[in-house]
């Protein structure tokens, strides 16, 4: 329910930017939010979360090229192609500046959009934003044998199409859940079955969806291996910036972030205790409790971490 007691509405909308472009409108008021999701996600990946923004912003999530419902683009692949898409999707939808919040591979796109195009983004929020492996840093070894599939041109189409023959829908997305979070359970069942449903769809009809994911995997492990890169864009960026990160987070270590955060010590860096790669999914009230704490002015930046 929205703040003055009006149900907030979703809408599916498309929009053509070089392509159909689908999105997720929650409606709302107030300043421009603009949600962005990560590896193989969709802008199913703010269900739990976008409502409870809508009651006090204008909020969006986007299906970027290749995921969710929108289908490829040409010349819109790997990380610097989404980004593109960004900064057109901001351009036309958002009235003005926009809050931007990324996942993950979001939070890397939203990073390089205010890097790139300052004037679109207002503020920041990254929640588990990939970024380089800090020296010595632990990798999980899941995690490290999986994108070490994906990195071979012909065993990481052939891992995803044998895995989700075998696992299905169904199974696809607990697999998922069981990566991206501590306690999978906390995701509610309406938010686990779009996401069934969706991973359904693109099996049966979207045959474009492996070669999509693969070449964002790669161009995301390319990224990741060029720190120096990395370092110069994140001292570009003057947008106020929070940094949310689960303690227990498998895919993007907290020691990542840390040092980032230290880097940017005018950023502020919130921890959840307990909480894994989707905090948005695992625990919505809190992560949308912590960033309007945030945005109120009522977080100082923080010189190190802080727990929400």
């Amino acid at each position: 329910m929205r703040g003055d007691g009006r149900r907030t509405v979703m809408e599916r909308r498309v929009i053509d930017l070089g392509g159909l472009i689908h999105y997720l409108d929650f409606g709302g008021a107030g300043s421009p939010m603009v949600l962005v999701h990560g590896l193989g996600g969709s802008a199913i990946n703010w269900l739990s979360v976008a409502p409870l923004f809508a009651e006090r912003h204008r909020v969006v999530a986007l299906d970027l090229a290749g995921f969710g419902l929108t289908p490829p683009i040409d010349g819109l692949s790997g990380v610097a192609g989404h980004r593109e898409l960004l900064d057109r999707f901001l351009g036309a939808v958002a009235d003005g500046a926009a809050v931007v919040v990324g996942n993950s591979m979001g939070g890397l796109v939203a990073m390089m959009e205010a890097a790139a195009a300052p004037d679109r983004v207002s503020r920041l929020v990254l929640a588990a934003p990939v970024q380089p492996n800090p020296r010595g840093g632990r990798i999980d070894r899941e995690v490290l044998a999986v994108f070490a599939a994906y990195a071979i041109p012909w065993l990481g189409g052939w891992y995803l199409r044998r895995r989700a023959a075998r696992l299905g829908p169904e199974g696809l997305v607990r697999e998922m859940l069981r990566l991206c979070c501590v306690d999978p359970g906390r995701v509610t069942a309406d938010v686990r079955a779009a996401h069934v449903a969706l991973a359904a769809a693109r099996l049966d009809r979207m045959p474009w969806s492996t070669p999509v994911f693969l070449d964002a995997a790669r161009s995301l492990m390319t990224a990741m291996r060029r720190r120096g890169r990395f370092d110069a864009m994140v001292r570009q960026i003057g947008s106020p910036t929070l940094i949310i990160h689960g303690d227990r987070d498998r895919l993007v270590p907290l020691a990542a972030s840390r040092v980032l955060a230290a880097r940017r010590p005018d950023w502020t860096l919130d921890v959840l205790d307990g909480i894994g790669h989707i905090p948005q999914l695992e625990d919505p009230a809190r992560f949308v409790r912590v960033t309007h704490r945030w945005i109120d002015g009522l977080l100082q930046p923080a010189r190190g971490a802080r727990v929400g």
